[in-house]
């Protein structure tokens, strides 16, 4: 980009304290002048802006330091903010959540006592941080509210919540969601927006798939569906589908994802995107929504796998394990890591191994407390610690990014959940690396499984291993010790 360019940007970055209508076009930097730390990274050459997204938001992305929407967002937020149904499967750390948050805040109105959207999750740490992102994006909007519920809190509060400051968006996992529901403490009448983030794992579970379906049913029949995951089989998309709508009258073919009257990118018809109609022919037209939903799928799964992932694997017997753990962690320069166990009493004792060897670790799993559970996620996300020993509950989606190593000190059960543990690192198309202990046959299979059906050739793990390939930032302490300095 020119010189005359740059300087265009510079003028049009706005002081927001005395402009607060106005968004800038260009969200390479943020508005404080504070260096933006990398954000989703695309193929595309269009921003943010070309989505005719509100001000509030453009804004608010500017803060997060995002630059231009990945390709999954580029694909999937023109169609979604327009209402159309979404079924997204998208490699990890490519932004599927920022899709439903703001094509979600996009259309929501604050309409006080009245729950319009509502994103259900399998896993309580995920269901606050999509609540998270939510707050974080509609930072603007104050008029907007969003709560989280989930178990492990009493329900006494989460009535009281709905009944003094009842939220306009609500995120949480099934079971609290259909006992507030039942209760009559949440009402569903006026949801809009019905959203499963990592759809296949509530949907193949039946016990949580009835849950859904209960609350589903709940819900009015004219709302936008939107369901997403890194993994979804071809078994579980036609359960997905059945969550759709299927009776409108007038639809186009999305692959195309053009205006079927002036033939410009929906997202470029301005009519289409706030009126739903388009007046660039004489002759008045209609543009519903509706039909088959937006399908979103890597069918090549060659291309699930991150780019920046580097990936290997030790062999050894299970004697083995906790020695060369410790020599990993001594010799590899880590932001952070996060190792898979695969039992809660394994992610117990491993955590407290590591903490005699003074190394500064935590662990998280499904035996502690909801508030234990969730202090502890959040000092690791804040970087109070720089390990993190853990179960499968924080497999998927879980997004912390100065993770860029990912240790699997026991073999997860299949490809699917490997594919989520190791997707922690290299998110957001930055650099990582995943190292996978094999102890067994069964461990052999699973890996061999991996490498033949993502097309991925994972090698044993070399003596030396260059850190450029896998870090981006330059640690200047030992691992030992928690670091105080960062070179970028």
């Amino acid at each position: 980009m020119g010189e005359t360019r740059d300087n265009e940007y510079e003028d049009e970055l706005l002081d927001y304290e005395e402009e607060d209508a106005q968004a800038p076009d260009s969200v390479a930097t943020k508005a404080n002048g504070e260096a933006a730390k990398k954000g989703y990274v695309g193929i595309h050459s269009s921003g943010f802006r070309d989505f005719l997204l509100k001000p509030e938001l453009l804004r608010a992305i500017v803060d997060s330091g995002f630059e231009h929407p990945s390709e999954v967002q580029h694909e999937c937020i023109p169609q979604a903010i327009l209402g159309m149904d979404v079924i997204c499967q998208a490699k990890s750390g490519m932004g599927k959540t920022a899709v439903f948050v703001l094509s979600t805040l996009q259309q929501t109105e604050p309409n006080p006592g009245q729950v319009t959207a509502l994103v259900l999750c399998h896993t309580r740490e995920l269901a606050y941080q999509i609540c998270h992102e939510f707050e974080r994006f509609s930072t603007y909007l104050p008029d907007i509210k969003v709560a989280v519920f989930y178990g492990g809190v009493n329900i006494k509060i989460h009535k009281d919540l709905l009944k003094n400051e009842c939220p306009q968006i609500v995120v949480g996992t099934p079971g609290r969601i259909l006992a507030l529901a039942r209760d009559k403490d949440l009402s569903l009448k006026n949801v809009r927006h019905f959203i499963l983030d990592e759809c296949d794992k509530m949907l193949e579970s039946l016990d949580m798939r009835r849950d859904v379906q209960e609350i589903f049913k709940m819900t009015p029949h004219d709302k936008q569906v939107m369901m997403f995951s890194a993994t979804l089989s071809k078994e579980i998309r036609p359960v997905c589908k059945k969550f759709m709508q299927d009776d409108f009258s007038e639809w186009w073919d999305m692959t195309s994802s053009c205006c079927p009257v002036c033939s410009l990118k929906a997202y470029a018809c301005i009519q289409l995107a706030f009126f739903g109609k388009c007046w660039a022919t004489s002759e008045f037209r209609d543009v519903e929504k509706g039909g088959s939903p937006m399908e979103i799928y890597v069918d090549d799964e060659a291309k699930l796998t991150l780019h920046g992932l580097v990936q290997h694997y030790i062999k050894l017997s299970e004697l083995e394990k906790n020695r060369k753990l410790n020599d990993l962690l001594d010799a590899l320069d880590f932001n952070q890591v996060v190792i898979f166990v695969k039992s809660v009493s394994r992610a117990a004792e491993l955590n407290k191994l590591l903490v005699e060897c003074n190394f500064p670790s935590i662990c998280i799993h499904s035996g502690m407390s909801q508030e234990e559970r969730l202090t502890r996620y959040k000092g690791f996300k804040e970087g109070n610690k720089r390990i993190l020993v853990a179960t499968d509950l924080v497999g998927r989606g879980i997004d912390i990014e100065r993770v860029n190593i990912v240790i699997n000190y026991d073999m997860p059960d299949s490809a699917d959940t490997y594919l989520h543990r190791v997707g922690r690192a290299g998110r957001f198309g930055t650099k990582g690396l995943a190292i996978t202990f094999v102890s067994s046959a069964s461990d052999s299979d699973i890996l061999n499984q991996v490498q033949a059906r993502f097309e991925v050739d994972i090698k044993e793990l070399p003596e030396q291993i260059d850190t450029s390939t896998y870090n981006i930032e330059l640690l200047l302490e030992s691992n030992r010790h928690r670091v105080v300095l960062i070179l970028r």
